[in-house]
């Protein structure tokens, strides 16, 4: 029997492109029934490439495993409609600009008057309350403002955005995380509640040890390529056929990696590397040193030596190097569905492993409006009645 985590929960989904769909679809993969919700037009996502068969996998890929229903929220048959499902459902998740849902009677304080258990989940630019609650906040909005791009980069050069839509990543799975910790807190409470969340501050809070050390120094960090601040030597290296990285988190690994590899014994005692702070100091030094002993090396050769001496290290995998690699095939990373427009299609598979109640990628991504019928019947909408809102634009 397929057991699922989250078993009879029922969220419906009425976010678009990336970090409202993210968290949706770590729901699906647990087990809710997503139900996803959109214009009769599709959501944006529908539109961003890449595309197989005119089916866009960016949005495949985070809707995998929900159910599709188009409602024209503007209506007031559209609106009935929601109000149905929504004394039926656990969860709503929106990433609407703060406010649109309350205009259209639909925000959280509406919702609850009609099920007071509801978890209402909502992710914006901002959040509610900020000053810039009403202003766009796509991903990359959030990097800029929540501090990633101006220690992203390498020395000098201008700020950088990370090569992924990392804050509406972090917003999505910070939404998830808060919509299952309100899920335990309706166990005691009976009620549902309000989760807010920004991308903004999602992206500030990932900074960690940065905020720290200016809160300290009161000095800014400075873009410094791979290096980090806290720990030395832990970076990037150049070897004769590629880059590897290198983490000596302590003194015995530094030490290791002198004596061992380096057949430098000398470089323990060096003023310069005798400790954490001195090596962090003096990084570069320390990095030209050892891309002098990388420098007749293969990568593969580098990092083998390395592990065998338990020191942390590992190639940098372009994305044809980690999905062939037998590490992606031994956690099942990647996982092929058949669309039935798209055929086959291979999508991201959930990186969280329960030994009892596992993730699972149950369906392909939904056709716009593949469910609606299905949905509205459930719901006590005659066949007459679902031909009505069509015709009427509703669905």
């Amino acid at each position: 029997m397929d057991k699922k985590a989250l078993q009879g929960v029922v969220v419906l989904d009425l976010t678009k492109v990336l970090a409202g769909p993210y968290c949706g679809s770590i729901l699906a993969d647990f087990g809710a029934d997503v139900i996803k919700i959109e214009p009769q037009k599709g959501e944006d996502g529908r539109y961003y490439g890449p595309y197989l068969n005119g089916e866009s996998l960016y949005f495949g890929n985070l809707n995998r495993g929900k159910r599709d229903i188009t409602l024209n929220l503007k209506s007031e048959e559209g609106k009935e409609i929601f109000k149905k499902l929504v004394m039926k459902a656990d969860m709503v998740i929106e990433n609407f600009r703060p406010g649109v849902m309350d205009r259209l009677g639909l925000g959280y304080e509406d919702l609850k008057k009609i099920n007071p258990r509801i978890i209402y989940g909502a992710i914006s630019g901002f959040g509610k309350g900020s000053p810039y609650e009403k202003l766009g906040g796509y991903d990359i909005i959030s990097q800029a403002m929540g501090g990633q791009m101006s220690v992203t980069g390498q020395e000098n050069d201008p700020p950088t955005r990370s090569g992924n839509a990392i804050g509406d990543v972090l917003g999505g799975m910070n939404l998830a995380l808060g919509l299952l910790v309100a899920l335990q807190a309706r166990n005691v409470t009976g009620e549902g509640q309000y989760v807010d969340v920004a991308l903004v501050d999602s992206v500030a809070a990932s900074l960690e040890q940065a905020w720290q050390r200016y809160f300290v120094s009161g000095k800014l960090p400075i873009r410094h390529g791979n290096y980090y601040d806290a720990i030395a030597p832990y970076d990037s290296y150049m070897a004769s056929d590629g880059y590897l990285v290198i983490g000596c988190g302590n003194q015995a690994l530094f030490e290791v990696f002198c004596r061992e590899l380096l057949h430098r014994e000398d470089l323990i005692t060096d003023p310069r590397f005798l400790d954490v702070p001195l090596r962090v100091k003096n990084n570069k030094e320390f990095k030209v040193i050892v891309e002098e002993w990388l420098s007749d090396k293969t990568v593969d050769e580098a990092v083998d030596m390395l592990r065998a001496a338990r020191i942390p290290s590992g190639p940098i995998w372009d994305l044809k190097q980690l999905s062939e690699s037998e590490h992606a095939k031994a956690r099942g990373m990647f996982v092929e569905v058949e669309h039935p427009v798209a055929g086959t299609m291979k999508l991201n598979a959930s990186p969280i492993k329960l030994s009892d109640t596992p993730a699972k990628v149950r369906t392909a991504p939904p056709v716009l409006g593949a469910d609606n019928e299905v949905i509205l019947k459930d719901l006590g909408y005659s066949e007459e009645e679902i031909a009505e809102l069509k015709e009427k634009k509703v669905i």
